[in-house]
């Protein structure tokens, strides 16, 4: 039986409820959680200063070992550089610069001789560009002061968070999401399977949960599955084992106009496990924040039925 998604006479109230519950979070706690990530970030940005001489000498085999510098190196020219920016300026792959920038690593079939080759011209353009007002040591052969480097890296740090903000708030958001699912499974006889587990979700005993649990699907033109990452699958207690699970995605948005651009992604996570799997298949959103009646209309016409977190024990609702 539905929900939510076919009493759109609650939605406008819902959503208002939602909208508030999320901005006394954002307000009192993702601040913290921002503050968090930038000293993880300027911990690395100040090793990768170490490493580099303090950007004085940026040598190809530095950044070869350790491509997961490259968007500290990006942000730390005046004006900070764009990840298409440096492929034209420096004249290189721009698959090389994407896979640094992203996975944190080299392509695997580029040679190190052409690797190398091409991080040359990357280090040219960082050390010809470095912002000389934050760091004030260049042109100096002494190591700077602890101050100045904390400084200087701090600034970096500033501008890969700033940068990635959005993503940051939205991670925090999303734990903050399964603690709160979590808290309410075990309070009602629920135990949550240990990560790292090699439970199956199609193997899972009544009364049992998972996070970020992997679901094997095969996509049409794939020889392979692939893994479609799910965030909260849950074992009904009174649901006979061997029974699918229910499917649940946290989604939080700080505001309306994102949600709308992301809303095609559950109707297509929510079609493929129902091609593998069948129309049984229970796949619902756990809410959050900015989502209107624009966005809801189009998922309960896909089928997709929702839990606000502002009402957490419709959970109950759904059998569990």
């Amino acid at each position: 039986m539905p929900v939510n998604l076919d009493k759109p006479h609650l939605w406008k109230a819902d959503v208002a409820r939602s909208v508030d519950m999320y901005n006394d979070w954002f307000m009192n706690f993702a601040p913290d959680a921002f503050r968090q990530t930038r000293v993880r970030v300027t911990k690395d940005v100040e090793a990768a200063l170490k490493a580099t001489d303090y950007l004085r000498d940026i040598k190809p085999a530095t950044i070869r070992r350790h491509p997961e510098i490259l968007p500290t190196l990006r942000m730390s020219t005046c004006p900070p550089i764009a990840v298409d920016r440096l492929v034209g300026l420096a004249g290189v792959s721009k698959n090389l610069v994407k896979c640094m920038d992203e996975n944190h690593a080299l392509p695997k079939r580029m040679p190190v001789a052409e690797a190398d080759a091409q991080l040359g011209k990357i280090a040219d353009i960082i050390e010809r560009m470095a912002d000389p007002d934050i760091f004030t040591w260049l042109g100096s052969t002494d190591t700077p002061p602890e101050g100045e480097m904390h400084r200087a890296a701090t600034i970096v740090a500033d501008r890969l968070c700033g940068a990635v903000a959005n993503p940051i708030i939205r991670n925090a958001q999303e734990k903050r999401q399964l603690a709160a699912i979590k808290v309410w499974l075990e309070a009602r006889g629920y135990t949550q399977l240990p990560e790292g587990g090699q439970t199956k979700f199609n193997q899972m005993q009544p009364g049992t949960f998972s996070f970020r649990m992997n679901v094997p699907v095969k996509l049409e033109g794939l020889a392979l599955p692939v893994n479609i990452p799910v965030d909260a699958v849950i074992m009904p207690l009174s649901r006979p084992a061997g029974q699918l699970p229910i499917f649940f995605e946290a989604k939080s948005a700080g505001d309306f106009t994102n949600t709308n651009k992301r809303r095609k992604e559950e109707a297509v996570k929510m079609s493929q496990l129902r091609t593998n799997y069948g129309e049984g298949v229970e796949f619902n959103l756990f809410l959050c924040g900015y989502f209107d009646s624009g966005y809801l209309g189009y998922e309960a016409a896909e089928g997709i039925d929702w839990v606000w977190e502002h009402r957490i024990d419709d959970l109950a609702e759904f059998g569990l």
